[in-house]
């Protein structure tokens, strides 16, 4: 029998050397990829069985990539790797495009399990802290006639689709300083208090996409 075909898209070398390691005893690790662009050109090059992906690294747009990769392979599996541990970000990431969603700390002990769920055509998501029908998060304030620059959009997608305010900075080439100062901007113009109402309130305005 073939073993499934994986590959591996994260911008941290130990990270890929560690999940080959992992994998290579049950399944073919076809090929790497560091950022987005290099993960839709390898991706469709080699079309892969599963594709795990860390959703945080350089160039991977929630929307375009994803999109892309899940029009053009729709037989393709996703596993979305992520450092946030928030509901919303957990169902945001899934439903859309993903089949499974893992935290990286945890990663290693559940990824196996997670390309065999995928395999067999299930979504699997590892535990975490909060149900989300036990919420209490409070609905942001209506925008009124109140608009979003396209800086604070920008800066809103990155931090909804997890990344660090580090990370953000990086990948729009400021300062860290800078992108927390429209992160707690947009808080505070549009009433929202913590960071999962900043997810629900991009999920609203259409910034990133919810189910």
């Amino acid at each position: 029998m073939s073993r499934a075909r994986i590959l591996l898209a994260d911008d941290h070398s130990m990270v890929v050397d560690a999940f080959r390691k992992l994998l290579e005893p049950e399944f073919e690790i076809v090929g790497t990829a560091s950022d987005g662009r290099e993960l839709v050109t390898s991706a469709l090059e080699l079309r892969p069985d599963v594709i795990v992906v860390d959703i945080g690294m350089p160039l991977f747009s929630a929307i375009d990539v994803r999109r892309d990769l899940k029009l053009l392979l729709p037989f393709t599996k996703f596993i979305a790797l992520a450092m946030n541990e928030d509901w919303e970000v957990t169902a945001k990431a899934v439903k859309p495009w993903a089949t499974a969603y893992l935290l990286k700390k945890s990663a290693g002990l559940e990824l196996v399990r997670a390309i065999r769920e995928s395999l067999k055509g299930k979504t699997y998501v590892t535990r975490l802290g909060r149900d989300p029908r036990e919420s209490t998060i409070r609905e942001p304030r209506p925008v009124q006639d109140k608009g979003l620059t396209a800086r604070q959009r920008e800066v809103l997608q990155l931090l909804s689709e997890g990344r660090t305010m580090k990370e953000t900075a990086a990948f729009l080439h400021v300062t860290p300083r800078t992108v927390a100062f429209h992160k707690y901007r947009i808080m505070e113009e549009f009433g929202l208090k913590t960071n999962a109402d900043l997810v629900r309130f991009a999920i609203r305005e259409g910034v990133v996409s919810a189910f």
